[in-house]
């Protein structure tokens, strides 16, 4: 039988039965735990623990079920103990309490060790879509800057149409040029200009909020969507931005590259009525903002056209 079985005296608390199995986890003979106390075998706070849960079993006709841990050796076991009184023939008061000890060791173990490889593999599964979302990303942000490239941000774009058309809000398109560069980063070539355009990607990332997108669309060109946004907000917004360009410190080999940015600004559907001619707006201030000698934004005007008379 594997199950640990004794019988105590609950008065005084000797034990005057146990199998081998009981005895052993005492480590002990059957003989040698005969007349023995918890309170000489373990803890003082198992031994009341376990005095207590035979005091409750005395008191109740049915058989009680608990659980019990025990500490010996270093080691700590766990059981789930039935206990029941045992009826005298004389119907008086029972004196004695039989348990049946079943240990839960190795399951508790197999459970923790079941619980821990779920824990693991929801763990890989969140690493994977983390990776997964990742190269996703890669795969639609241009590296120097970290802005999403000209596809992705076509289909922003579509998108943008479709909700503003739908819904009857406004959004605004924002055609963004670096100015010309500086003395020092035409002096040191390609890995200044690399640093530019890192510090220009971190400020349009940093100043578009999550439902807008920005996007590198060439070599010194890029746009920003602003959803749900208007002409008025939009320039404000991309007037502090443009402040922020012009007074942002990028230093390469000792050296205060520095850098201007013009931008345009159109919306939709005030300025134009399409993805074309709202570019086409976006572009024609930009192209103002430059002529004005760059480090400007510019708004885009709205272009009336008269009927036939």
């Amino acid at each position: 039988m594997d199950a640990l079985v004794c019988i105590k005296e609950v008065a005084s608390g000797a034990y005057v039965y146990a199998n081998t199995r009981m005895a052993a986890l005492f480590d002990r003979e059957p003989a040698g735990l005969l007349s023995s106390r918890d309170a000489e075998l373990m803890e003082p706070a198992q031994a009341t623990a376990i005095r207590a849960a035979e005091q409750t079993a005395l008191a109740h006709a049915a058989c009680t079920v608990g659980e019990q841990r025990i500490e010996r050796n270093g080691q700590r076991r766990e059981f789930s103990v039935n206990r029941v009184s045992i009826p005298r023939d004389d119907g008086a008061t029972p004196r004695h309490v039989l348990s049946v000890w079943v240990e839960l060791t190795a399951q508790r173990q197999r459970d923790l060790q079941l619980q821990q490889a779920l824990t693991q593999l929801e763990q890989q599964q969140v690493a994977t879509e983390i990776q997964r979302r990742e190269t996703q990303d890669h795969a639609v942000r241009d590296s120097a800057t970290g802005l999403y490239q000209r596809l992705h941000f076509d289909d922003q774009l579509h998108r943008e149409v479709d909700l503003s058309s739908r819904e009857h809000r406004e959004f605004a398109l924002v055609s963004i040029a670096l100015d010309p560069h500086s003395a020092a980063v035409k002096a040191l070539g390609v890995d200044a200009r690399t640093r530019v355009l890192e510090a220009l990607g971190r400020l349009l990332r940093g100043n578009t909020r999550a439902m807008d997108a920005s996007c590198r669309l060439g070599e010194n060109r890029f746009a920003v969507l602003l959803s749900g946004v208007g002409l008025a907000t939009a320039h404000s917004r991309m007037e502090g931005l443009r402040r922020q360009c012009a007074t942002q410190i990028v230093v390469f080999e000792g050296r205060d590259l520095g850098f201007t940015v013009s931008m345009g600004v159109a919306s939709f559907p005030h300025i134009a009525h399409s993805e074309e001619d709202l570019m086409r707006a976006a572009d024609l201030a930009l192209a103002e903002a430059c002529k004005r000698g760059g480090n400007h934004v510019a708004l885009a005007t709205i272009r009336f056209e008269l009927g036939a008379a």
